[in-house]
């Protein structure tokens, strides 16, 4: 078995894990930090009191959700803190096998995708739910972790429909190759 060099190996994963490290990690702690506030100023019981920033349109209230996205399939959190540690594990995977990882806009949206996911999995271990708390008009109630996440799988995702990688072989030049094998009879 045939080892990197030291300084290669560690220049190329600080380079490729620096961002989305310390991305990730800021996320993670705002998150946890603004759902303290939040139950420490509107809590402790959900939906008791509001903070108006815009009216009715734009409010802090303190929501608890322990279904998916949206409040969907409430009666299986359990399964969820599950679901959610293999979806990041995978993103994670995916980012340093399958994903350009020194472009700084892959670097840029695992560091939201996985600092979001770790702030909502910290709250399902921990609380049994997460603690949402950002209403914005019919929108359901959300929280940083979850806009995190949105913006670095929108992050993703434009970026990989607008990439163009260079093909895997040139194209042939000359069609001739492929006459002749058409042409061949089979023996």
């Amino acid at each position: 078995m045939r080892a990197m060099p030291t300084t290669l190996s560690r220049s190329g994963v600080l380079q490729r894990w620096l961002v989305p490290g310390l991305l990730g990690l800021t996320l993670l702690i705002a998150d946890q930090f603004s759902k303290l506030w939040v139950v420490a100023t509107l809590g402790p019981e959900p939906y008791q009191r509001a903070i108006n920033l815009s009216g009715a349109w734009l409010r802090f209230v303190y929501a608890r959700n322990t279904g998916i996205a949206f409040g969907l399939f409430p009666s299986l959190a359990q399964i969820f803190i599950v679901t959610s540690m293999l979806i990041t594990a995978g993103a994670l995977y995916a980012y340093v096998y399958h994903l350009p990882n020194e472009k700084p806009a892959m670097q840029i949206a695992i560091g939201l995708i996985a600092g979001g996911a770790l702030g909502n999995i910290s709250d399902r271990l921990r609380l049994g739910y997460v603690v949402d708390f950002i209403s914005v008009g019919w929108w359901p109630v959300f929280n940083l972790a979850d806009s995190s996440v949105t913006v670095g799988v929108t992050i993703l995702a434009i970026y990989l429909m607008l990439a163009s990688d260079p093909p895997p072989h040139p194209a042939p030049q000359d069609d001739g190759l492929l006459r002749d094998l058409l042409n061949r009879e089979v023996k």
